[in-house]
């Protein structure tokens, strides 16, 4: 009992020297980290980011994407980006990263800044901040980015599927999965908005329209017409059509995904979800009701505090010299 009563002590003190250990992480960032080393970093970023997303303004939502699925993993430390190895199995080759795109837009960003500052500016930063303006560039909310992250060395297959909150999650599951982020319920609805811009495969929502609880029926939380809707657009065994969040608004950042959500036409569960709490539903009626009052804002905000999470600063992991492979 004794020796129970120790372990369950030591646990306790482990998990809170790696919570300081992350805030002290967390508060090394700071605004204008390379303005003595790499000055023009950031514009450069923005530069690249813009020839891209001009070109291609889908890409805006993929770039978010990345970034949340980068941050939910180890932290913001770039993992995401790694290639695998004969040895390991990297994130990109996790299920839920087999869509992700963009990557050519961080390499062409990385390359363009290591032409000026070789060596200077980590990929962790680069691709929080291509994030940043890729979603300024479709009309969404700019923010003040902190930089100052380092590159992390380990990236895992696995733990995109043990972190990443998946389509099907219900709130007392994406509250715990933020929660383990160190984001609040708030964060977790705000950070949903960003389902606006976002698409899908009617491949990940097929049990949902068509074998909810086994028994070939329909979740009864969607909307009855958006779903006769849906089922026109996804046959049975459909994997390749593509379908829009937040029908009409996929080019541009706005708050019309809550007036979706309200009406019951959020695509995933994990959107439907979100009217099954007190807190989170009293947002989606805010943001609906108030044509997005305050969402810019809190986007902004809820997007700062993601992007400090479990960040490696100071002498901890590296520079990439490539942000596809460790150096």
């Amino acid at each position: 009992m004794a020796f129970q009563k120790f372990v369950s002590v030591l646990f306790l003190q482990l998990l809170l020297v790696l919570l300081v250990l992350d805030c002290a992480n967390a508060s090394a960032l700071k605004l204008g980290f390379y303005s003595k080393t790499c000055p023009r970093a950031e514009a450069v970023v923005t530069k690249t980011t813009s020839y891209f997303v001009s070109r291609s303004p889908s890409l805006a939502a993929a770039l978010l994407r990345m970034h949340f699925h980068d941050c939910f993993v180890r932290g913001c430390d770039a993992s995401v980006l790694l290639n695998s190895t004969i040895n390991n199995q990297a994130e990109k080759s996790s299920i839920p990263n087999l869509s992700l795109r963009g990557f050519d837009v961080i390499d062409a960003a990385k390359a363009a800044v290591e032409n000026i500052c070789p060596g200077v500016v980590s990929c962790a930063d680069i691709l929080t901040l291509v994030a940043r303006d890729a979603v300024s560039m479709i009309n969404g909310p700019y923010w003040e980015v902190p930089t100052g992250r380092r590159d992390g060395r380990v990236s895992i297959a696995l733990e995109s599927l043990t972190n990443l909150p998946p389509p099907f999650a219900n709130i007392t599951q994406l509250k715990a999965n933020f929660a383990s982020k160190g984001l609040n319920v708030k964060d977790l609805v705000v950070l949903s908005g960003g389902h606006t811009i976002g698409i899908s495969h009617c491949s990940t929502i097929s049990t949902r329209l068509y074998n909810f609880t086994g028994k070939g029926d329909t979740d009864p939380s969607l909307d009855r017409n958006y779903a006769a809707n849906l089922k026109q657009k996804c046959k049975p065994g459909d994997t390749k059509t593509i379908l829009e969040m937040d029908p009409g608004s996929v080019k541009s950042f706005d708050e019309d995904y809550y007036t979706v959500v309200a009406k019951r036409r959020g695509l995933f569960q994990s959107d439907a979800a979100l009217l099954n709490d007190g807190e989170t539903k009293a947002y989606v009626q805010l943001q609906s009701t108030t044509h997005g009052a305050t969402f810019a804002q809190d986007f902004a905000a809820s997007m700062v505090k993601m992007g400090r999470i479990g960040v490696l600063t100071g002498k901890a992991g590296e520079i990439r010299k490539y942000c596809a492979l460790v150096n």
